[in-house]
Order: C-alpha cells, then structure tokens, then sequence
C-alpha cells in the first residue's frame, strides 16, 4: 500500500461498535472485493471491499473475516482469512500479508489461511443460530456481476438453509455515515492531497492545454503525495463540456475565454475527497461569468449554513433549490412567471441545477447513506450546488466536504481557494 499505516485502534473501534447491533449467538462473515478480469491474463487494479475494510483494515484480495462474539471456543470470536503467501507469490505478485502484518493492521490475533475456512466456518455453524451476511445496498449501486459476498450467500444459504439469516448492510450503513476522529483525519489528508493538485492545476492552465493534460497534473500530485488511486473518473471539462455533468472524455483544447470546470478527488487509505472548483482557462472571468460563479457561491455558503444534525438530505435538497431560484432569476434565466408556472415535481430551477446538492463521502464516493433519515453526528457531505448554461457556453460547480456535528460544520476544503480574487491571483 502507498499510504502509512494506519491506527489498528480504527478498526477494533469499528467491529466493537458493530457486535453490539448483532443478535445472540450470531455469526458474521465480510468478504474482500474480487480482482476484475480485464483482458488476456490481466486484472484491474484491485480495490478493497469498503466493509471488510472498515472492520479490519485488511487491503488484499482473497479476505475474509468472521466475526462470532458469544463463539464458545474464544479463539474464534473474531478471525481473518487470508491469501496465503509463499515464494513464488513473492516472485510473482510481491508481498502479502503475514499473520503477524494482519494482526498488527487489524488488531486481530487469529488469523489462518484462506484453505482452512471451510472446515473451521463448517464447524462454527454447528453452534452459531444467527448468520449476518454481508451485501451491497448503496441506493446509488447498479450491480450486473455477482461478487464474493454474493456468491457466499448462495452457497452458505444452500449447505445451511435452517439458520436464521440477517442483513449486515443496514448495521454497516448506520456505523460508516458516522465518521470517526481517525476517519476524520484520513479523510483530511484525502483532501489535502486534492487541494496540492488544484493548486498545481491553477498554476499550469493557459489557453491551449488539453483536458487530458491538467488530468497528468493532477495524477502526478496524487502519486507523488501517497494517494492510492483517483477517487473517481476526474472530470476535466472546458467549455460546453462543463454542462455535461458525467463528461470523462478529457480530450479536448482549453480555449482562450472558455470556463474549465474540474471535479476530481484523491483516494488515501481507501478514503475519499472530492472537490470540484471552476476557473477561467485564461486566468480572467468576464463579468458574466464572475456573476454567475458568485452566485453559485452564495449558494453553497448558504446550502452549508442549512447544513445540521438530525436534517433530512432529500428536504434539505428541497431547501437549497429555493436559494438557487432567487439567485437565477437575479441573473435572468428565470423568471417570475416560470416559477409562478412550474410544476412542483420539476421547479423552474431544474432546468439550470439539475442535480442534488450533495451526498455521503468516505469509504465510497458515494458512501452508503440514507437520504430519508435524520442525518447523524459525524456524518460527511458535499456541498456542491452548480448552474449549467449550454447557451453560453458556461457551467459551473463548486464543491466542498464538510463533516456535520452538534458544534458545528467542519470544512475540509476550507483552504483550498475559491473565491474569484483569489483563484484570479493564483492563476495571474
């Protein structure tokens, strides 16, 4: 792994918290993510399941971990499962795990080769009544091949079909969108990172760069800074590609006048930060833009000040549209008779913000959440209200990460520059 180790504290905090929403005589197994074919004898680079992570802090494939509190032999309270190396992996693959490296990185002190899972798991169903099995219920998820975990439960589910089973993933849901102070602060260098990135970015971009170049840039300030991997795709939009609001293609020319819209974020120690900043390809906003990015900035200043302990995220969504409609019909591309008009399901403001104002962050991107209930201590979410305007060629987004407690909003971009004066000066 690039980054430091991390605190085993995280992740004994972590199974504690979650045995205490388990049934009596429950059993609980987590599985890592598989590696993804990609062509001829080749995988894609391997990325950990978010569940297993948060438990165990185990980043490898070919994981699992069991979890069995009221197990009568204690050894098997908890125990992880792992690929078991040798010299030729080494040769091949490089290094893996060691039983004393995964109790260090996990704080779990059984720990045997994956071989041995079946016979010892076998063997602890003979007590356990109670089977949480793990599944991905992110709302955002769209899912068309089956994992590990998804194929464990068809097995286990079959060979076992008299025991009680449990879903784990509202349990985990409810733990991972309240943050932590160790998740907080690897978050934070998540962020920082990204912040590193856009301030070399306002000091390379001029007319005539492609998309895909300020892309190298960023990449080459995450990896230099310990990043794992880009968040998610960067979206590196110049132009009328700003109004598309998924546009990956990053293949275009910056052009003098143009509006570069960049939303990018780099992933440290599997956690995520995702900003997006818009700035003027030739380091000047026209008036126009200027009022239609301040705007868009009143507007987050706003959306944060909503931001609270207990609010709903599908009503607080509602909330900042209200402020998007003032602020566009003072820049005239709404008017009184369009909101007078306009159809509650789809305001006026749709046509221009389309798009939520914001989402859980953390181990995903898009971290499991539920957007209809109150929203809990430690939680963590963009802010990133936007308006799109393909008749002149202008789009633009700001986006911000702030953890939301009872004293308070935590703004973990709060040094990363945003304001005209300043992203004018930097870039001047």
């Amino acid at each position: 792994m690039k980054y430091l180790p991390i605190d085993s504290q995280l992740f004994i905090q972590n199974r504690n918290n979650f045995v205490k929403h388990l049934k009596p005589n429950s059993i609980a197994i987590f599985n890592s993510n598989d590696e993804m074919p990609f062509n001829a004898d080749q995988t894609h680079p391997f990325k950990q399941n978010s569940d297993i992570f948060y438990l165990s802090g185990i980043d490898q494939e070919e994981s699992i971990l069991l979890i069995y509190p009221d197990c009568p032999n204690p050894k098997y309270r908890e125990a992880l499962f792992l690929k078991k190396t040798s010299a030729y992996i080494a040769v091949w693959e490089g290094h893996k795990y060691t039983e004393a490296e995964a109790t260090a990185t996990s704080g779990i002190t059984t720990v045997h080769w994956k071989e041995e899972f079946p016979a010892i798991f076998n063997m602890l169903m003979n007590h356990a009544e109670n089977v949480y099995l793990n599944t991905n219920e992110n709302d955002r998820a769209s899912i068309i091949v089956t994992s590990r975990d998804a194929r464990f439960v068809t097995d286990t589910k079959s060979r076992f079909p008299l025991h009680n089973y449990e879903r784990s993933a509202p349990i985990m849901a409810k733990l991972r969108t309240s943050k932590s102070e160790f998740e907080k602060q690897l978050i934070q260098t998540a962020c920082d990172i990204t912040n590193k990135a856009f301030r070399r970015v306002l000091a390379f971009v001029k007319p005539g760069v492609m998309e895909y170049e300020i892309e190298a840039e960023i990449m080459h300030t995450f990896l230099s800074n310990r990043a794992t991997r880009q968040a998610y795709g960067s979206i590196i939009a110049s132009g009328a590609n700003a109004c598309v609001l998924h546009y990956v293609d990053n293949n275009q020319p910056c052009n003098d006048g143009d509006l570069l819209l960049m939303d990018f974020g780099a992933e440290y120690a599997n956690y995520c930060a995702d900003l997006t900043r818009t700035i003027p390809v030739n380091g000047k906003f026209t008036q126009r833009q200027k009022d239609v990015y301040n705007a868009v900035l009143r507007v987050q200043r706003e959306a944060i000040k909503m931001m609270h302990v207990g609010m709903i995220l599908k009503d607080f969504n509602a909330e900042v549209g209200k402020v998007m409609e003032k602020e566009l019909l003072g820049l005239g591309l709404i008017t009184d008779t369009d909101v007078k008009n306009q159809n509650p399901d789809n305001p006026a403001y749709k046509k221009y913000f389309m798009h939520g104002t914001g989402h859980h962050l953390g181990l995903d991107v898009h971290d499991i959440g539920d957007h209809y209930a109150p929203l809990a201590e430690g939680a963590i979410l963009t802010c990133e209200p936007g308006i799109y305007i393909p008749e002149e060629n202008i789009g633009i987004r700001i986006e911000n990460d702030i953890m939301i407690t009872s004293n308070g909003k935590y703004d973990f971009m709060k040094d990363c520059p945003v304001e005209v004066e300043e992203i004018e000066g930097l870039m001047g």
